[in-house]
């Protein structure tokens, strides 16, 4: 099968660093308008299967011609040109599927479903980790249950050794970030799905010894979805981040300030506020660091007549020795995992739809924890 992947920064490179091992994949597709990247990209996976394409996300018709052939198209670009490249792996006849991204862009995408139907092809947007690996568990642990009533999820990438006065680097994208922490939260409370302000909502937890006094806040997560597949039966369900404690109230006073504003700074420049603190927030808190994910959803409910919580957890630690970061590794894993399921034409049928309505539960997880997730699950009465 042929894979191609738009976009070979950290999150593309960790996918096609996944592919690169599957027997099955005979050619892996990497694009890029940055020839560096591809360049050090190349070099690093050191495979015959990888092909390097200089060319920019936005080039529709260049675009069109390179991944004409592919089985599934990857995007790991920016968010907003998730759309358009969906709209050519649709029209290519490829499967599409990607890291997710605003609610406004997954409702572009949504408007695929007709033609995707028609053709036979998914369209699956948000297939990392947040959105992706955590709505696959959160559901698979309310699928497990004769009688949900509800669910959270927990989720955060945060530094291995925290330095003050952040303690918190940013392991994906800025933009990303910012949407996370701007944009409407959604949530069940009393079996009705409301709003809630991003940042708020604060409350500690602990995932072990070592990480026993993390920060858990609302932030913007499609549970819809996971809604609608529980036929509404849940009274409640919420989405949060997980950082070390204080980044909600550094994060809430500097939004507050106006930086997190979609608006020009003055007319001498197109530059919005926002620009200028995605650009510091890179500056400041990218590069390379050491990084462990901490992952936790879980539901409860009734199961054979016992009102149990059912819980799946997962705490995967930076090791020198591997060539990715937590964040990249349980990003890229599940994506490639996705992707060759797409690919495959494992899946029947066509259309638009999150991970955690059409991807085979148990041969997902096997795959993924034969690649090194070592995910755990537990139910207590």
């Amino acid at each position: 099968m042929k894979i191609s992947i738009v976009g070979a920064g950290n999150m593309g490179s960790a996918i096609a660093h996944e592919l690169v091992s599957n027997d099955d994949v005979e050619l892996i597709r990497i694009c890029d308008a940055r020839s560096s990247a591809l360049d050090q990209l190349q070099r690093r996976l050191d495979s015959p299967k990888v092909r390097t394409v200089n060319v920019d996300a936005r080039n529709k018709r260049t675009l069109m011609a390179v991944l004409e052939d592919s089985d599934c198209v990857v995007g790991c670009s920016s968010p907003e040109v998730n759309p358009l490249l969906a709209t050519i792996a649709v029209n290519a006849g490829s499967h599409y599927c990607d890291l997710g991204s605003a609610a406004a862009i997954v409702r572009e995408e949504a408007k695929l479903a007709p033609l995707a139907k028609d053709k036979g092809i998914w369209v699956v947007p948000g297939c990392g980790l947040d959105p992706g690996l955590v709505h696959i568990l959160c559901h698979s642990a309310i699928s497990y249950l004769d009688q949900p009533e509800s669910a959270n999820i927990w989720v955060g990438d945060v530094p291995l050794h925290p330095q003050p006065p952040f303690n918190f680097r940013i392991g994906w994208s800025a933009e990303k970030l910012l949407d996370d922490y701007t944009n409407e939260v959604r949530v069940v409370e009393d079996g009705q799905l409301i709003l809630k302000t991003p940042l708020t909502g604060i409350e500690h937890l602990s995932f072990g010894s070592d990480y026993s006094n993390m920060e858990a806040f609302y932030t913007a997560g499609d549970l819809e979805t996971l809604w609608k597949l529980s036929n509404r039966q849940l009274k409640s369900l919420s989405h949060k981040s997980v950082r070390w404690p204080g980044h909600a109230e550094q994060m809430a006073f500097l939004l507050s300030l106006g930086f997190g504003e979609k608006r020009a700074i003055d007319a001498q420049t197109h530059l919005t506020y926002r620009d200028v603190l995605a650009r510091r927030l890179k500056q400041r808190l990218g590069g390379p660091f050491e990084d462990v994910v901490l992952v936790r959803a879980s539901a409860s409910g009734f199961k054979d007549g016992k009102r149990v919580t059912c819980s799946y957890e997962l705490v995967d630690i930076y090791q020198e020795d591997r060539q990715v970061s937590a964040i990249q590794r349980c990003t890229g894993i599940p994506a490639a995992s996705i992707a060759v399921c797409l690919a495959s034409g494992a899946i029947p049928g066509g259309g638009v739809s999150g991970p955690e309505s059409i991807i085979p539960v148990p041969a997902f997880l096997e795959d993924i924890k034969r690649r090194g997730l070592q995910i755990d699950f537990q139910c207590e009465m």
